[in-house]
């Protein structure tokens, strides 16, 4: 079971970007400027501590969350996607014209029993 997947079209645009700019991370900081905006940079250009948690990987891009953002969606399956529209962040998809977002759904009962979230 996994925390966090990726649709097919967040997908392409990951690759494009990975082809461009080599190893990428996904962060999502829950910080005051992009709110739970899914960022995706350069792996050398974002410091991760011990506050930011490993959810999974996605597209081959390991997607981590900061531990207090994580208090709020750790009872939920996580979908990255993307759309049309410029977000207002540093995150590498912005110059395309795209931001990736995040959708949620609560955790079934297997999937709660699975990471023990109740």
């Amino acid at each position: 079971m996994k925390r966090v997947e990726i649709t097919k079209e967040a997908a392409v645009v990951v690759e494009a970007l990975k082809a461009k700019h080599g190893e990428l991370i996904f962060h999502q900081s829950g910080g005051c400027c992009d709110g739970s905006a899914p960022m995706i940079f350069e792996k050398d250009d974002m410091y991760l501590d011990e506050s930011d948690i490993l959810l999974g990987s996605v597209a081959g891009v390991n997607f981590y969350m900061n531990q207090d953002q994580f208090e709020y969606w750790k009872h939920a399956h996580l979908t990255v996607d993307v759309t049309e529209g410029r977000g207002a962040s540093f995150s590498l998809e912005i110059p395309l014209g795209l931001r990736f977002l995040i959708h949620s759904r609560l955790f079934d009962e297997a999937e709660q029993a699975f990471f023990k979230t109740v």
